[in-house]
């Protein structure tokens, strides 16, 4: 674990202090030849113009001395953020330039995930809409974050838009690079009719279920709305209350006699 700002790497300095105990020495005779050049100018011994020139000196040495400190200063490699430090990539002596990558460094807590979406619902996309992720390495379990960034360009060629969220991670239980799927809530929908995946009959073009009326099966063409895990939303040709068959739809025809028994099914809550 490493803190913002600490430093991870120094880069060998010895030429470069050399180079700033010289300037500091060019600097400070620049001084004493401008301290002379005022004594002179007090004693009408000087021209103004031998004085600007001896100023102009002794500013271009001391913007050199602060140059050179500064490159001394960024010959430590610090951490730009907060994280946990991975592979080392160079070794002791090794030659580095600013391109040469050092070390891994990746956040830990807040995590980032990405994810992608469909580019139709471009406009309800927005910052601050909740996340949840099933993790694949984390049998059972769901983590949830909120979108901070949404990327203004349609990915190519899946025609997706990019989405990155905070999730908290204070166990350090994700790690970078794991695969997770999401379910992006982008608006709610009350009293819209749901009803199990396995319910949906696709014939020939069309979508079908099989309704239960006066002990028969009735074939019946709906329109889908928004899918989520094991269920779908019907958009039209269902009432709310209807009775829809979800196993042997393969052995049913339109009108057959059905003996049902009735299994009540939810979709699961969002944690």
């Amino acid at each position: 674990m490493v803190q913002q700002g600490q430093g991870l790497f120094r880069i060998d300095d010895a030429e470069l202090r050399s180079q700033v105990t010289r300037a500091e020495a060019e600097r400070d005779l620049a001084r004493q030849v401008l301290d002379r050049q005022r004594q002179l100018m007090q004693s009408q011994s000087s021209t103004e113009s031998d004085l600007q020139q001896a100023e102009a000196t002794y500013r271009a040495a001391q913007a050199s001395v602060e140059l050179l400190h500064l490159r001394l200063e960024r010959t430590v490699v610090r951490a730009p953020f907060a994280g946990v430090t991975g592979a080392r990539m160079v070794s002791l002596g090794d030659y580095v330039t600013s391109q040469t990558r050092l070390v891994g460094l990746q956040t830990v807590n807040p995590q980032h995930a990405t994810l992608s979406v469909p580019e139709r619902y471009a406009e309800q996309l927005r910052t601050g809409l909740e996340v949840t992720f099933s993790v694949a390495a984390l049998r059972g379990r769901t983590v949830t974050g909120r979108v901070d960034f949404v990327d203004p360009v349609v990915r190519l060629p899946g025609r997706t838009i990019l989405l990155k969220a905070l999730v908290p991670n204070p166990r350090r239980e994700l790690a970078a690079g794991m695969f997770v799927e999401g379910r992006l809530v982008a608006s709610v929908r009350e009293n819209a009719i749901v009803v199990p995946e396995d319910a949906i009959l696709p014939m020939q073009g069309t979508t079908l279920v099989y309704v239960i009326a006066d002990g028969k099966a009735v074939r019946r063409p709906v329109e889908l709305g928004v899918r989520m895990p094991g269920f779908v939303e019907i958009a039209s040709g269902l009432e709310a209350g209807e009775q829809v068959v979800v196993g042997g739809l393969e052995r049913l025809t339109d009108g057959v006699p059905v003996r049902a028994t009735v299994v009540e099914r939810a979709p699961a809550t969002t944690p």
